[in-house]
């Protein structure tokens, strides 16, 4: 047994890494759908259809626990899994969760009704099918009120990280902030909704400017999940080494993973 986590493709590596340091002797299971990434551009049924089969299959594996390390994933295929319900035992996690927490300041458990925070104007940035979700603003509305959210579509972003083309995606990391700031010219947040995002931390920032905090996803999720395995402690595997899964071709995945990581992964096919 071990927890599992998920993507489409190598964006989840940054949550994962972030889990390693925050809980360094628990073994998990990285399986990154590469062979159908990214997700980003495809209809919310496929996105369904391929996030239900990763799962199973990590279940198939003896990860009872599943973490989605895939904005996208959890925000067109989470709740539609837990409505058509989970078997007993199991669990799936997404990763909205943790930086919903976070920018709001309550637990997820609160559920008192909404109120003002801090924070009044949102930029997300996310793939085109979670914006089009409105997961985002539909959780945050269930815990605060007045924070006005101007949502971007990062396409191509994705594409040119799974690639390897850093030029490429830092170019539209500066045309996407621009495309935002037409829109919102001075937000106080920023959301980078999407586990590839971490990689071009710097260039969003740097596009931003000053004054501007921006939220990443890959501490809030591991502290997220060190709390929840403090209070679920039979979610804990058994097993005692990492394995990394990929749909796609182990050889170019792995020389893709340790280029993001900068030490040797080896991917196995799924």
């Amino acid at each position: 047994m071990a927890i599992g986590v998920f993507d489409s493709g190598l964006g989840g590596l940054t949550v994962l890494d972030a889990l390693h340091k925050r809980l360094p002797d628990v073994p998990f299971v990285y399986y990154a759908d590469s062979a159908h990434a990214p997700y980003g551009t495809r209809t919310p049924e496929d996105i369904f259809q391929l996030t239900d089969a990763a799962v199973r299959a990590l279940w198939a594996q003896g990860c009872d626990l599943v973490i989605l390390a895939c904005n996208t994933a959890s925000a067109a295929a989470l709740r539609r899994m837990q409505e058509a319900g989970v078997p007993e035992g199991k669990r799936v996690l997404g990763v909205f969760v943790p930086l919903i927490e976070a920018m709001t300041e309550r637990q997820w458990g609160d559920n008192s009704p909404p109120r003002e925070v801090a924070t009044r104007n949102v930029a997300l940035f996310a793939t085109p099918a979670t914006v089009a979700s409105r997961a985002f603003q539909r959780e945050l509305a269930f815990r605060a009120i007045g924070v006005d959210v101007e949502a971007q579509a990062c396409g191509g972003v994705v594409d040119a990280i799974e690639d390897g083309d850093m030029i490429l995606a830092e170019a539209l990391v500066n045309s996407h902030v621009d495309a935002l700031k037409r829109k919102m010219p001075n937000p106080d947040a920023a959301i980078l909704g999407c586990t590839h995002y971490p990689l071009m931390m710097e260039q969003f920032k740097k596009a931003l400017g000053e004054g501007v905090a921006v939220f990443s996803q890959p501490d809030l999720v591991a502290e997220s999940l060190a709390d929840y395995l403090e209070r679920r402690p039979e979610m804990l595997g058994s097993a005692k080494a990492h394995a990394y899964l990929t749909t796609g071709d182990p050889a170019t995945v792995s020389a893709r993973a340790t280029q993001f990581l900068r030490r040797g992964i080896e991917f196995q096919s799924a």
